[in-house]
């Protein structure tokens, strides 16, 4: 695969399950996959893993949506830069419901093979998120 195939993979990995389309996890998403993120106590493993995340913020923000703001990719690696938006409308990891819109922003490098992603190291604003929902307090 080309640097331009394996960022177009990235990409609708990204964008599509977020506007209800989890299907595509099953077709870009290695069985092997591991995903790594602070944020997560364990790593994400395999389609089912990154569809219960992907599920568990869509019941908390239903219209949530990630935006690729820009990557880069050499072999089988893309580095993606991305931002989340959405409205806090179900509960997430104990906080009921506040009504309030959240931004975030994180960066994730990709690792893939065959036409798939089999490794991601991801970091995002999760603080951030919290502060906004007023989970935690500002700085």
């Amino acid at each position: 695969m080309t640097s331009e195939q394996n960022k177009a993979i990235v990409r609708r990995a990204f964008e599509e399950p977020w506007k209800g389309n989890l299907d595509v996890i099953d077709e870009l998403i290695a069985t092997q996959y591991i995903g790594h993120d602070p944020a997560n106590p364990e790593p994400l493993r395999g389609p089912a893993g990154v569809k219960e995340f992907i599920s568990t913020y869509r019941a908390a923000f239903p219209d949530a949506r990630i935006t690729v703001e820009q990557q880069l990719a050499e072999g089988d690696l893309v580095a993606t830069r991305w931002t989340g938006r959405g409205t806090h409308e179900g509960e997430l990891m104990g906080i009921s419901p506040t009504g309030k819109r959240v931004t975030v922003s994180g960066l994730t490098i990709s690792r893939l093979e065959g036409g798939k992603i089999v490794e991601e190291f991801q970091n995002w604003d999760t603080f951030g998120m919290m502060q906004q929902l007023e989970a935690v307090p500002a700085l």
